[in-house]
């Protein structure tokens, strides 16, 4: 997110992409003059602007009631401060305005459509999200945060040559952070690092909110430790944490770093923080590696029951299952749910992340044939993920083909040395027994 913007052009060869499950923000700031982002030295709450945005365009809605872009934006910026700090309370509110939008001006409406999908994206709706992009560029070919949702349901969808189609035109329409980011996330899955960080970095270069930049510096780091570059990527949240102290997502990444480096203590702290604000399945389960790996084996059982009793709250169904909870009750005993949660949730996001957990859970349940279609079917970009070649190992190994699993650790620990405190141990040891890298 740092250039001059030169126009990243997608080749048209480049047509199986996939984008990180937590999306790419969509701002209301267009409609505004853009506040340029403070000083690493201030600190501010990255809420700060959207919270004053919302009450400006509130009590602007309070005396003209009629403004149908006025609700619109509204609800664009609700989903955006619930994306931040994750109360599900905003994208009920976002609902509202945006449905307020649509009975003001039914037609025509592409900003409220927009915002719909966006919506139920965040719901992880993906198949509404796509019939509101659809809605939403038919209204009007012109919106850049259109194509945005089109993008991502595509991608979640798995209709990856739409999905670079889409994003291409949002960088021919807005050069944004939100474009460049989202063409990052082609490159990175496509397996292509290099063009990742470039395109990364120009998001970096052009946002201008805290937000936007805290989403850059986050991403930037995640994809330097993913290469195994732990100097760089703690560079980058280090960054991020001057900016936004106590940031959870940040404070996750940076325990990994920590652990990487053998500072178990600092990793545990972070952790313990992050999810105290943000007890997300990911940060726990990271949480509960941790805590095995410092030998408190009481703590981590600890966490893993808080992690079982999210697999229960009401509001979790087959289609929203997170994917990190089909990992995990791969890896604690329960493929039948695994692989029950696993299958729902293809059908309903069959992208290459959802291929690569339920190849794990076939994994668990001894179906290791259909196990490894799928694993094959989550590394078919090409994608640099160190753990779908680790699972990828697994299972070539369980159906006796030694020289598969030798190739897929050893590119497993080429990519990233340091993926994972779980398997980490388990890939190394079996490398060795296979003979060492191949």
């Amino acid at each position: 997110m740092r250039r001059r913007w030169t126009r990243p052009l997608l080749v048209t060869v480049l047509t199986a992409v996939v984008l990180l499950g937590a999306g790419v923000a969509l701002g209301p700031w267009h409609r505004l003059a853009p506040e340029r982002a403070a000083p690493a030295t201030a600190v501010r709450s990255p809420t700060q602007e959207l919270d004053a945005y919302v009450g400006r365009v509130q009590a602007h809605l309070a005396a003209v009631p009629g403004d149908w872009q006025g609700w619109a934006a509204l609800g664009l910026a609700r989903i955006q401060l619930g994306r931040i700090t994750y109360d599900p309370a905003h994208y009920q509110a976002a609902e509202t305005a945006l449905r307020r939008s649509r009975q003001v001006r039914p037609q025509d409406n592409a900003a409220a459509l927009t915002g719909l999908g966006a919506l139920a994206a965040a719901r992880h709706d993906f198949r509404a999200a796509l019939r509101y992009a659809r809605l939403a560029v038919a209204a009007d070919s012109y919106s850049a945060d259109a194509y945005g949702v089109l993008t991502d349901a595509n991608i979640e969808l798995g209709r990856y040559p739409e999905a670079t189609a889409a994003v291409q035109r949002m960088l021919d329409l807005r050069p944004d952070t939100g474009s460049f980011a989202r063409a990052s996330y082609l490159f990175e899955l496509r397996g292509d690092q290099r063009r990742a960080v470039e395109l990364m970095t120009r998001a970096r270069e052009v946002a201008t909110t805290l937000d936007e930049i805290t989403f850059a510096l986050t991403h930037l780091g995640e994809l330097a430790f993913g290469a195994g570059d732990t100097d760089t990527a703690a560079a980058y949240f280090a960054e991020g944490l001057a900016r936004v102290p106590g940031q959870p997502a940040l404070l996750a990444d940076r325990a990994k770093v920590s652990a990487a480096r053998g500072d178990l203590t600092a990793a545990i702290s972070d952790l313990r923080a992050a999810t105290a604000t943000l007890p997300t399945v990911d940060h726990l389960m990271t949480l509960a590696d941790t805590l095995n790996a410092a030998g408190q084996a009481g703590a981590a059982g600890q966490t893993d029951d808080l992690i079982r009793l999210s697999a229960r709250l009401p509001a979790a169904t087959p289609a929203t299952t997170d994917i990190d909870l089909i990992l995990f009750a791969a890896d604690h005993g329960d493929a039948r749910m695994a692989v029950t949660r696993g299958k729902a949730l293809l059908a309903a996001r069959p992208g290459i992340k959802v291929e690569t957990a339920y190849a794990w859970a076939l994994h668990a349940a001894g179906d290791d044939r259909a196990a490894l279609h799928h694993a094959d079917r989550g590394l078919r970009l090409g994608t640099r993920d160190a753990q779908a070649h680790y699972y990828r190992a697994m299972i070539r190994l369980a159906l006796h083909d030694r020289a598969g699993a030798r190739a897929d650790l050893s590119r497993a620990l080429s990519i990233n040395p340091h993926f994972s405190l779980r398997y980490g141990p388990s890939a190394r040891a079996t490398l060795a027994d296979l003979g060492g890298p191949a």
